[in-house]
């Protein structure tokens, strides 16, 4: 089976803006990692962000939930938006050194979200939309799916062989 890129929280690494992680539980995640199949990363921090770290939104660009090169990626004070596309490229360089063709990354995050993001106004409202890695990765082919999507993941990996 082929490897999987893996945002770090979901296994547990205290590395999301509030120094926290969210482990993801599942029967699945425990059978790749024992079988050493997990890759994770965290882009914010692989772009140079500390944590703990303010939190980050994507900024209407393209409109609500688009990461595109006109949004932004923004704290309420700072623009972030050169760490998160670092970070971007970093998640890319090692899915690619890696020969990965399948991400689970978690949701809600201007990195990592697959389906739902933050909606820029720091109101904790979602948005139909994706993360500035997730962008990354889809554009040069790689599939990404969030957390709540794990039971397609296998299925998706079978047919990409």
């Amino acid at each position: 089976m082929e490897k999987i890129l893996i945002s770090a929280c979901l296994l547990g690494q205290p590395v999301r803006y509030d120094g926290r992680s969210c482990p993801f539980k599942c029967s699945l995640i425990d059978l790749w990692q024992a079988k050493g199949l997990l890759v994770p990363v965290c882009p914010e921090m692989d772009g140079g962000l500390p944590v703990p770290r303010p939190p980050a939104e994507i900024s209407p660009g393209g409109g609500p939930g688009v990461w595109a090169g006109t949004a932004r990626v923004t704290t309420r004070q700072v623009d972030v938006t050169a760490f998160f596309i670092k970070g971007a490229q970093a998640a890319l360089d090692k899915a690619v050194a890696c020969g990965i063709k399948t991400a689970l990354l978690k949701q809600k995050s201007p990195s990592c979200g697959s389906c739902r993001i933050y909606d820029g106004s720091f109101s904790r409202s979602l948005v139909a939309g994706m993360g500035v890695t997730t962008a990354f990765l889809r554009q040069n082919g790689i599939m990404v799916f969030g957390e709540d999507q794990i039971n397609q993941l296998p299925q998706a990996i079978a047919h990409n062989k």
